[in-house]
């Protein structure tokens, strides 16, 4: 099939695949999903006052101490382009879609065969978590494209060493840490790995140290105007006060106690009844219904209470915001206090239920109808990602085996560093979604490996060009 056709069809599919979570969503758009409501108003107020602030009117400046500015700014660009609402963002992001499959062929066309490349992209147009976020406003796509791109630009850097693919890698990098701050440390993981790994590995050849020294001092200009705002408005540098890594721990640290239906069933009690009293009566009721010993459910709702009043307590904005770091502390200290108390069975739990929710639990069912799929459903999809992760390990190897340990290097870093980064934490499948692109284009080289299939990529342009010049000091 001719390649322009075959990449039409991909994008097609890619559409076609969007437009029908756009759909599918749409109930869940207003009643579900909380965290739009955040971005939304940052959009909003970014499109109308140029503000980054959800209180804009307040006398005083209340600064953001949640999210990043990053995805806030695509939302407030289609809002004053297209006007408000879900409809413009929701195709915006899946034209985003669109371009994430055209790069996963891009980055494949470098480090396997053409046809490889092109499976590798309609894997990822029909992969339906991704279009199933496009649908929402939430950073999980944007992400998505600006880590594909990212990677994509690795890989090119292996081949195309110039300086100036490290000065957009940094900037890219920068970018993607300021839309999920999961991903600030990882330019310094990329570029450790190359530091260590490849001379262990006798990898020639390779890029030179001034270009990863240029990568970092890029992507450390692009994070300084967010840091200077932190500064600015709370006094301290931090890349999200309140979003930092307080609340992940403590939810990690009872994440797996219980099944996630009963924990969800248990955080709702929380947040909904206010008396304590009546609150401990019903975690009882939970507890006689489920035969299990209600102490532990008492303190995890207690803790969950506590906390929260430190942030809803205070009635202006600006002393509100303060409170969310507080919170955040508060949450650090109590979490860290939770995993000292049974550290052996917190590390079994995070080895064990923690990985496996955080590369193959995604459910990409509306969020208001998860609870009553048919158990068979959700076993049928957790095993599908299940084994795309383990044939993308299989990528991994086939690369390093054929020649491509360069490259097996750049595309195994996304999965180690963000396996690393959220252990510890509370584990949702989408912290992964921005590697996902990576983990179908290994898997899809693994398919290549097992089916006994060449993984040879053609030669790139540069290197037909190269071919073609005449042996130096010889006359035509």
């Amino acid at each position: 099939m001719p390649r322009r056709r075959s990449l039409w069809i991909v994008c097609a599919i890619a559409a076609l695949h969007g437009i029908f979570f756009i759909w599918y969503q749409t109930p869940d758009w207003t009643s579900a999903w909380s965290d739009q409501d955040g971005y939304r108003r940052l959009g909003h107020v970014l499109a109308t006052t140029g503000k980054f602030t959800r209180f804009p009117d307040a006398p005083v400046f209340v600064p953001e101490v949640i999210r990043t500015p990053a995805y806030p700014l695509f939302v407030a660009a289609i809002y004053r382009l297209f006007g408000t609402g879900q409809i413009p963002v929701a195709l915006a992001q899946t034209a985003l879609f669109v371009v994430i499959c055209l790069l996963v062929y891009a980055a494949g066309r470098r480090v396997a065969s053409e046809r490889t490349a092109w499976m590798a992209a309609l894997a990822v147009a029909l992969f339906p978590p991704l279009p199933y976020f496009a649908a929402l406003v939430m950073t999980e796509v944007w992400t998505t494209l600006l880590f594909t791109f990212a990677i994509y630009l690795a890989i090119r850097a292996l081949d195309d060493r110039r300086a100036g693919v490290f000065v957009l890698l940094g900037i890219t990098l920068g970018a993607t840490a300021l839309s999920r701050p999961s991903f600030v440390l990882f330019p310094i993981a990329l570029a450790l790995a190359f530091a260590i790994v490849f001379p262990l590995a006798r990898i020639r050849p390779r890029p030179a140290p001034l270009h990863w020294f240029v990568m970092l001092a890029l992507f450390a200009v692009t994070m300084l105007p967010w840091f200077a705002y932190n500064y600015a408005t709370l006094g301290t540098f931090t890349l999200s006060p309140a979003g930092g890594v307080g609340r992940g721990i403590w939810e990690g640290s009872w994440q797996a106690t219980w099944s996630g239906r009963l924990q969800n069933e248990l955080t709702h009690l929380a947040d909904d009844i206010d008396d304590r009293g009546e609150l401990d009566r019903r975690v009882h009721a939970v507890a006689a219904r489920e035969q299990l010993p209600p102490e532990r459910m008492l303190e995890y709702v207690h803790q969950w209470e506590d906390i929260r009043r430190i942030w809803d307590a205070p009635v202006d904005s600006a002393e509100r915001a303060r409170a969310r770091v507080a919170a955040d502390r508060e949450y650090l200290r109590i979490g860290l206090e939770n995993i000292r108390r049974d550290s052996a069975a917190h590390l079994a739990k995070r080895l064990s239920r923690g990985i496996f929710v955080l590369w193959a639990a995604e459910i990409p069912f509306r969020y208001s109808d998860i609870n009553s799929l048919p158990r068979a459903v959700i076993y049928i999809c957790w095993a599908i990602q299940a084994a795309l992760v383990c044939l993308a390990i299989v990528g991994i190897a086939a690369l390093a085996r054929n020649g491509r340990a360069a490259a097996a290097l750049v595309l195994a870093t996304p999965l180690v560093y963000i396996t690393a980064v959220h252990f510890p934490l509370l584990t949702e499948a989408r912290q992964s979604l921005p590697a996902q692109p990576v983990v179908l284009l290994l898997a899809t080289i693994g398919i290549v490996q097992l089916s006994g299939r060449s993984l040879s990529r053609e030669p790139q342009v540069h290197e037909r060009q190269h071919l073609r010049q005449p042996a130096a000091g010889i006359e035509s």
